[in-house]
């Protein structure tokens, strides 16, 4: 890539990607559609009101307040609780299927603010809700996500996943609870690599503190957008965008609700949870 097309791509990810409450509708734009797969993700600020991201906050306290009753990861409540410890404090690494537990996480899983973008880039009405999950990152706690792409987690080998639509058959959906800074363990996204197709990053999981070193040739550090987000803005990738998360060094919480929609047929594992995997419908009416 040439300095001048890295530079109109910067322009391309400032002034595409990012749509203001008063620019967009329930349904992507043109535009929207042809930058999430071309430059990997796209945000639509102040998606969900003060209000509603008032209520997904109470969740993830209530959330918060059983965790600090539980002595090892599990299933408590219709969710997956997975947990650790650092320096004899307890660590939440996620909740898996949160909605199982807080319902109303459920409702915000089944919005059409996010459906019905689901539905225009998985090109299908129908979806697999395979995801729910709130992740914390409490101050000093240590959580942290290498570098990798989704396709990680939904492809297990031995027959788990399909690429049905041959678009990457999974849309991931990121909804900001707590402002994110430079400090807080913000989302850093790789602009392109939706375009690699699954590539080798190696092993990574928050719960590990030896971290993974490994990079496929295509990944270039200096080209990684860091995004500071406030609450109620809304991320949409695919499986195949690159992003990492690193430790939240501030003394601010950093929160974020994580909804993962799937092609019908694509996913083949069972996820855990009271629900997890349920079929979604996408209004066809806001689809026109």
């Amino acid at each position: 890539m040439t300095s001048t097309s890295k530079h109109l791509s910067k322009q391309v990810i400032t002034a595409a990607r990012t749509m203001s409450p008063a620019s967009h509708q329930v349904g992507l734009s043109v535009d929207e559609i042809h930058d999430f797969f071309e430059i990997g993700w796209i945000v639509r600020r102040a998606l969900f009101r003060v209000d509603e991201v008032a209520r997904m906050k109470a969740c993830f306290e209530a959330l918060e307040q059983i965790a600090s009753e539980l002595t090892q990861t599990g299933l408590h409540g219709g969710s997956y609780f997975v947990l650790g410890s650092k320096n004899g404090r307890q660590v939440i690494q996620r909740v898996v299927w949160a909605g199982g537990c807080q319902r109303y996480l459920l409702e915000v899983g089944s919005d059409p603010r996010l459906t019905v973008p689901g539905a225009q880039l998985l090109r299908s009405n129908g979806m697999d809700h395979l995801l729910c999950q709130a992740h914390f990152k409490r101050p000093g706690d240590g959580v942290r996500f290498d570098w990798h792409q989704d396709i990680q987690h939904r492809d297990k080998g031995n027959g788990t996943w399909a690429d049905v639509n041959g678009l990457g058959s999974y849309i991931q959906t990121i909804v900001v609870l707590d402002e994110m800074t430079p400090d807080s363990g913000p989302l850093w996204f790789m602009p392109g690599s939706s375009k690699w197709g699954p590539v080798d990053f190696g092993h990574h999981d928050g719960r590990d503190r030896e971290q993974s070193t490994q990079k496929p040739a295509q990944f270039r550090k200096e080209d990684a957008v860091m995004l500071l987000l406030q609450p109620g803005d809304t991320l949409f990738f695919g499986p195949y965008t690159a992003h990492a998360s690193f430790e939240n060094t501030s003394d601010r919480y950093r929160r974020i609700l994580i909804n993962g929609y799937a092609s019908p047929g694509a996913n083949r594992r069972l996820y855990p949870g009271d629900g997890a995997g349920r079929r979604l419908t996408a209004p066809l009416g806001l689809l026109l």
